[in-house]
Formats: C-alpha cells, structure tokens, sequence
C-alpha cells in the first residue's frame, strides 16, 4: 500500500461532501451512536461504487447520458428533500433523546442513500484507484478490491471522529432553541448547495 495512495485517499475522505455532513448532523441531534450509524451508512454506500466500477458499470454512467443524468437527478431531488426536512425539523436534524435500533437502521438507510445516488463517486473510483495499480499486476480486480476496502475502512474511521467530536458538544448544541435554530438553517442550505452543485455536475470528458 504506497503512501501516496493512503494520503490522497485521507484527504478525499476528510474533505466535507455530503457524508461528513450528514454524520455531523445525526451526531449534533442523535448522539454518539447515531454518528456511528451514519458513518457506517455512508461507508456501506460506497460499496456499490466499488462494485459498479470494478464491473465497469462507471465505465457506462460515464459514457451515457442519460444513465447518468437518471442518478444524477435522482441525487439532487433526495439532497432537496434532506433540505426540506431539516428545515421542518425532521429528518437529519431532528432532535432525539433516545437512538433504539430501528432510529439507527434509518439513520443507516439515508448515509447510504446519499452516497449510492451519487453518480461522482462510482466515476470517481474508476478514474481514482486505477492509478495505483501496477500496469503489470497480475490479479488487478483483487488489488482493486484490497485499495477500495482500505478506502472504506479510511472512510469509516474519519467519519466517525467528525461524529464522536459532534457528539461532544451536542449536549451545548441542543439545548439553545437559537442555536439550533441556526444550525438548522445552515445544514438545510448545505444539502440545498450540494444537490445545486450535483444538479451543474457534468461527465467527465
């Protein structure tokens, strides 16, 4: 495993996108296990990013138009209704006492939605892990199975430290009505400006 691969997936994975922001969220209005939740969601749904790309699956979202635009749209209108319904209060920023298992399996079930319909990230691993892939590799799906799961463990790990560090505070958070009054706004016009720069996203050439 070189170390230019471990670096250049920490930084991807650090970087905020909608995972990072959805973990923060669960964890500011859920708790500790709830970011855990949302961070294995959202890890779960890069697998079949992985799966499309190591089948060549990206290789038509890519090539296809219309493939692509179908995810694509199917992205940005799930990202405008998490807007929505955090503005009303529900959904990510929804303020709960106690996370029992079938509250966890939701908070699963959207991390996964919002990395599986995003049509980026499979075109992603397609243009991403094969640069670490020697030319002359004589088992390359094997390899690229091997980098991706290293990718999702790195994934996995950096979310749940953004959550547990939400977590941390969330006691601070939740019990100021403005506050979270505010917060509620910010994170509704966060998943607003991401499904917009999902909506302007274009194939690669």
């Amino acid at each position: 495993m070189s170390l230019a691969f471990l670096l250049t997936s920490l930084i991807v994975v650090a970087s905020p996108g909608t995972g990072v922001l959805y973990t923060l969220a669960a964890a500011l209005t859920r708790g500790s296990r709830a970011s855990v939740a949302a961070a294995f969601g959202c890890t779960l749904g890069i697998v079949p990013a992985m799966s499309a790309a190591m089948l060549g699956l990206a290789a038509v979202l890519h090539t296809s138009a219309l493939a692509f635009a179908a995810l694509k749209w199917c992205g940005v209108a799930y990202l405008l209704y998490m807007a929505w319904q955090t503005l009303r209060e529900q959904g990510a920023l929804a303020v709960e006492t106690d996370v029992d298992a079938r509250s966890a399996g939701r908070v699963i079930v959207t991390g996964f939605l919002i990395n599986i319909l995003n049509p980026k990230l499979s075109i992603f691993f397609l243009a991403f892990l094969p640069q670490f892939i020697a030319t002359g590799e004589a088992h390359p799906l094997l390899r690229m199975g091997e980098l991706s799961a290293v990718f999702m463990a790195m994934t996995f790990a950096v979310f749940v430290v953004y959550g547990l560090f939400a977590a941390a505070v969330r006691d601070r958070v939740v019990s100021r009505p403005k506050v979270m009054r505010w917060l509620r706004r910010g994170f509704a016009g966060a998943f607003a400006a991401l499904g917009a720069r999902l909506a302007f996203a274009e194939r690669e050439p």
